[in-house]
């Protein structure tokens, strides 16, 4: 809004923007982006098992007619499943097999630091093609304590 103040008056037109219109459509932008946000985040879902008090003894873990299957990734791309060593072209027939075999499809997987991250992720896609329903991340290595019981001491107890 602009103005002369004064003078004679001029027979030009001074030229004005009217940023009205401007500072509206910046505000509905705005808002459309605020209710917009929210809904672009990502939901990664983890289903954990409920945790069970009930103490196994070792006699009783050896005595499980199906042990877990453990996938282990390690250095130079070596693959073995409960101690058996596979290669990669082999892994999704040996999977599908095993899990032709199991009432369950679960598989549990670990790698060491130095694998690669991509050959991490080849290895867990052949693992789908192979049947596996559910891919379980191992924390702690099979058969280590867990963090609830304590580690077993190299002392003797004191007699008292």
């Amino acid at each position: 809004m602009a103005m002369t103040v004064g003078g004679a008056p001029s027979k030009t037109v001074t030229p004005t923007m009217n940023v009205t219109p401007l500072i509206d459509v910046v505000l509905v932008l705005l808002i459309i982006f605020m209710v917009i946000t929210p809904l672009l985040a990502k939901n990664f879902w983890v289903h954990l098992p409920k945790q069970e008090k009930e103490e196994v003894t070792p006699e009783e873990q050896q005595q499980d007619p199906e042990p877990p299957l453990v996938m282990k990734l390690g250095p130079g791309h070596t693959i073995t499943v409960n101690s058996t060593p596979i290669e990669p072209e082999e892994l999704v027939e040996r999977l599908k097999r095993m899990f032709a075999a199991r009432s369950d499809h679960v598989l549990f997987f670990d790698a060491t630091d130095d694998v690669d991250y991509g050959f991490a992720v080849e290895m867990l896609d052949k693992a789908r093609e192979g049947h596996a329903v559910t891919i379980a991340p191992l924390t702690t290595p099979v058969g280590a304590p867990s963090a609830d019981e304590p580690a077993p001491s190299a002392e003797p107890a004191p007699n008292g």
